[in-house]
C-alpha cells in the first residue's frame, strides 16, 4: 500500500518537471568533478561516479533481488544498460579532458537530435528540431579543434548516449517503480564493468577524505538524481518527446556555469538558449503516439539491434 502510494505521488508530478530536475543535476556532478580532476585521474573520478551510485541504489532499492528472481534472458537488457552507463561515463570524462566541454557537449548533442528527428512526423515537430538544433549549435560553440583522441571519445559517448536513451526509454515503460528498480540493477552491472580499468586510479581518494565526498557528491549529482528522474520522465513521455527535451542541456549547462562556476553567457549563447526553448515550446506530441506500458517478456525476445529500431 505505502508503495502504492508513492506511485500515485510521481503520477501526479507532470513528467516534464522531472526532466528539468535531471537537466539541472546532469551538469551539477561535471562541476564537482573540477575539484577532482587536479587531484583524481580521469579514470578514477569515472569510477567515484559510478560506483557512490551504485551504493545509493544499492542501499535504497537492493536491486540485487532482480538478479535473484528473474530469469537470465530478460536480464540482458539490464546487462546491456549497465554496459552502456559505464563506457558512456568513462568516454564522456576522457573526451573532456582531451577538448573543450562545449565541443563534446555539442558532439553529444548530435544523438538526441537523431533521435528526435526519427520521431518528428509533423511540419511543426521537424521546424521544432531544427530550432532546437541551431540552438544546441550555437550553446555549444562548436569547433573542429582538439587531439584525434579526444573526438574519437566524444563520438564513442555520442552513440552510447543514443543507446542509454533507447535502452533507458525501454526499462521505464512498465512504470517509474520498476524502471528504478531496474536501474539500479543496470548500476551494479556498470560498477563491475568499470572497475578493472578505474579502481586503482581512485587509489588517492580513498585515503583523503574531501576527495572521497567530492566523488560521492560527483555520483549523487550525475548518476542517482538525473537516472532516476529520467526514469520518472522516460516512463511517461514518448521517447521522441524526451529526445527533443535533452536539447535543454545545453541551455542547463550554461545556467549551471554561470551560478556554480561564474562563467557569464555570452549574447550568442542567450539567443542559443532562446532557440532551444523556443523549439520545445513548439513541439507538440502526436495524438496517437503515447506511451505503452510493455509486458516484461520483451526484455528476452528482443535483441540490441532490434531495440534500436522499434518504431517509436
Amino acid at each position: 500500500m505505502h508503495q502504492q502510494q508513492k506511485t500515485n505521488v510521481t503520477t501526479t508530478i507532470p513528467p516534464h518537471l522531472f526532466f528539468f530536475v535531471s537537466a539541472i543535476f546532469h551538469y551539477l556532478g561535471p562541476a564537482c568533478a573540477v575539484l577532482l580532476f587536479s587531484h583524481v585521474s580521469v579514470l578514477g573520478v569515472a569510477w567515484l561516479r559510478i560506483a557512490s551510485a551504485a551504493v545509493v541504489f544499492a542501499l535504497w532499492r537492493r536491486p540485487w533481488r532482480l538478479f535473484i528472481a528473474t530469469p537470465w534472458k530478460k536480464l540482458r537488457l539490464l546487462l546491456a544498460l549497465g554496459t552502456v552507463l559505464a563506457l558512456m561515463n568513462t568516454c564522456f570524462y576522457l573526451a573532456i579532458a582531451h577538448l573543450p566541454l562545449g565541443t563534446v557537449g555539442a558532439i553529444e548533442f548530435i544523438g538526441p537530435i537523431l533521435l528526435a528527428a526519427l520521431g518528428a512526423r509533423t511540419s511543426r515537430n521537424i521546424a521544432a528540431l531544427i530550432l532546437a538544433a541551431a540552438g544546441g549549435w550555437l550553446l555549444t560553440d562548436v569547433r573542429l579543434a582538439g587531439e584525434p583522441l579526444g573526438f574519437m571519445f566524444a563520438f564513442a559517448n555520442c552513440a552510447l548516449f543514443m543507446l542509454y536513451v533507447i535502452l533507458g526509454h525501454r526499462i521505464a515503460q512498465d512504470g517509474g517503480s520498476t524502471g528504478i528498480d531496474r536501474l539500479g540493477a543496470a548500476m551494479l552491472v556498470a560498477l563491475v564493468v568499470i572497475t578493472p580499468i578505474g579502481i586503482t586510479h581512485t587509489l588517492p581518494a580513498i585515503t583523503q577524505l574531501p576527495l572521497l565526498l567530492a566523488g560521492i557528491g560527483v555520483g549523487i549529482c550525475s548518476s542517482v538524481i538525473p537516472y532516476v528522474c529520467d526514469q520518472l520522465a522516460m516512463a511517461r513521455l514518448p521517447r521522441a518527446t524526451y529526445a527533443l527535451l535533452l536539447s535543454l542541456l545545453p541551455a542547463s549547462a550554461a545556467i549551471i556555469g554561470m551560478f556554480i562556476l561564474h562563467q557569464f553567457p555570452a549574447t550568442i549563447e542567450i539567443i542559443g538558449m532562446l532557440l532551444v526553448a523556443g523549439g520545445v515550446a513548439l513541439h507538440r506530441e502526436s495524438e496517437t503516439q503515447s506511451v505503452t506500458p510493455i509486458s516484461s517478456n520483451m526484455y528476452d525476445t528482443k535483441s540490441l539491434d532490434e531495440l534500436s529500431h522499434t518504431p517509436l
